[in-house]
């Protein structure tokens, strides 16, 4: 994956909120990439809204019901907006939001770190499997 990204390399200069303070904003940002489900959603949302089945089926390997507990859990956090029709059968779409478009910069930044230095990483661990 080949993604141009423009990375500041300046560093971001936030308000003081002490050492691992809970309201912490970087806390906020570690939790949402350390949930991977969240990211690969965001990431197939990236082109428009989709449904949940074609969510599903294009991410492969997520269960309906973790999919339903990261979009559920994606709309609590204003990062995805869920669309009802009112059609017959009943069709329910789910788009980014302004704050989840937003959050494409650090996936996109990210997955192009892993295209550069992937392989560097995964032969490292492989020498060291205990480290894993």
């Amino acid at each position: 994956m080949t993604v141009p990204v423009e990375v500041d390399a300046e560093r971001a200069e936030f308000p003081p909120y002490g050492d691992f303070e809970a309201d912490c904003p970087a806390r906020l940002a570690v939790d949402l990439f350390g949930n991977s489900w969240l990211m690969v959603v965001a990431y197939t949302l990236r082109d428009g809204p989709m449904r949940p089945a074609d969510l599903r089926r294009t991410i492969g390997g997520i269960s309906q019901k973790m999919l339903t507990q990261t979009l559920r859990r994606m709309e609590r956090m204003t990062l995805v907006e869920r669309r009802r029709y009112a059609e017959a059968p009943p069709r329910v779409e789910y788009g980014l939001t302004a704050a989840g478009r937003d959050l494409l910069i650090p996936i996109f930044a990210l997955g192009a770190w892993a295209d550069r230095h992937g392989d560097t990483v995964r032969d490292a661990m492989a020498e060291h499997p205990d480290d894993a």
